[in-house]
């Protein structure tokens, strides 16, 4: 396994550096400060996975991200490494990259390589694209709504779910609620890469928000939100909530 490490503050670099001299699997690995460094490295060496920082001055790690689709070498697996939890939110729907919040522990690095390592080149090809464009728009501030002869701008964070009625569909937020002439469809769509998923025929909610699943005989699924709202999960849209959790843990399979 070759490794690019990608952050402007020394500590992370040497800590990470530690992590990797120490693993029998890791074949070479290189470090820049910034991503102009990475760059070009990245354009004269193949790396099967890159630890990368978020926030650095100039480029930041989701603009590198980005110029990796004009790069003909092989994509290496990504795994963020940054002290900025909220880009999180939401952010990854699979394993095809990893995000891990500063301070960092070894246990945990190392269980990324582990499954960053796993990943063929036409996985990563296949999968990082459309994290970073999930993770890109929720950078965005805002999303705007056009309610009661006005244009709200509000945090898609601030949105809790959305249910049809009608040739209507219902904005649920934290606080107050939008009558929106919209399909439910449609807003499914523009929703997407604001971490919404569909639950329902009727109904969308925030991925960020959910609390806890619990399964019911007759195959659906009862799912709550942190506020406290319930919601069914129909059998059509049980794969949906697969996104929800970066990895499964305990006996048994997820959702069997």
């Amino acid at each position: 396994m070759r490794v690019l490490i990608v952050d402007d503050e020394p500590l992370a670099r040497t800590a990470l550096a530690q992590i990797l001299r120490a693993r029998p699997d890791v074949e070479h690995f290189d470090s820049a400060d910034d991503a102009i460094e990475a760059q070009k490295l990245l354009a004269q060496e193949n790396y099967d996975v890159m630890l990368l920082d978020v926030s650095m001055p100039e480029l930041s790690g989701l603009e590198l991200v980005a110029s990796l689709q004009h790069f003909e070498r092989p994509l290496p697996s990504v795994v963020f490494v940054t002290a900025h939890a909220k880009y999180a939110l939401a952010a990854f729907e699979s394993h095809a990259v990893d995000y891990i919040v500063k301070p960092f522990s070894e246990e945990r690095v190392n269980q990324a390589l582990d499954f960053a390592s796993r990943r063929t080149a036409s996985e990563r090809a296949a999968q990082l694209m459309p994290h970073l464009t999930m993770l890109t728009h929720q950078c965005s501030s805002k999303i705007a709504i056009k309610s009661n002869g006005r244009i709200l701008f509000i945090d898609p964070r601030d949105a809790v779910a959305v249910e049809a009625q009608g040739n209507y569909v219902l904005l649920q937020r934290e606080a107050g609620s939008d009558l929106l002439r919209e399909s439910i469809s449609t807003i499914a769509e523009k929703l997407k890469p604001y971490g919404f998923i569909r639950i329902h025929r009727s109904v969308l909610v925030n991925a960020a928000l959910v609390q806890d699943i619990r399964p019911c005989a007759t195959g659906e699924y009862q799912l709550r939100l942190k506020d406290g709202r319930e919601y069914t999960v129909t059998r059509t849209y049980k794969k949906n909530l697969s996104g929800l959790a970066a990895f499964w843990i305990g006996t048994g399979t997820f959702l069997n």
